[in-house]
């Protein structure tokens, strides 16, 4: 009986083999959703894009069109849909090397974790000062929040 509970402990529960195969297709899944999110804002921009530049398009009170205001709008979306399929990706490959990693692998997610790390930090930054603009009204006050009675 003691044998057959240590043949017990030391039996793997999944063969690395195997570990590495189910490892590898949640690496895929998760890499196709950061490209997904990703290509998803880029056409979701381009169409906003493309409903500015057109003629008809929307127009405040006066009848003017303020393009600059929502070009900057739809950097601002893009600018997260970026952010969120960046941290996509770079989940991907923290499962990559999840499993037995080289020190070569570790390196390289090392290298990627910061190139990423970099540009989500400026996309970040971006973001927040396209927020500010936005934020703005066209005339160029900030906006009232509706918190702050007048």
């Amino acid at each position: 009986m003691r044998d057959g509970g240590s043949a017990f402990l030391h039996a793997d529960l999944l063969p690395e083999s195997t570990l590495k195969n189910v490892v590898d297709t949640m690496v895929h899944l998760v890499e196709f959703a950061g490209a997904l999110v990703i290509f998803v804002g880029a056409l979701w921009a381009f169409v906003q894009l493309l409903r500015g530049a057109v003629p008809w398009g929307r127009a405040d009170k006066g009848g003017a069109r303020e393009p600059r205001w929502e070009f900057n709008r739809i950097r601002l979306s893009l600018g997260r849909f970026l952010t969120l399929g960046l941290e996509f990706q770079l989940a991907g490959d923290i499962l990559r090397t999840a499993i037995a990693p080289t020190f070569t692998e570790i390196g390289q997610l090392a290298a990627i974790a910061a190139i990423r790390t970099v540009l989500n930090y400026f996309l970040g930054k971006e973001i927040e000062k396209e927020r500010e603009e936005v934020e703005r009204v066209p005339g160029g006050e900030p906006a009232m929040s509706p918190a702050v009675p007048s």
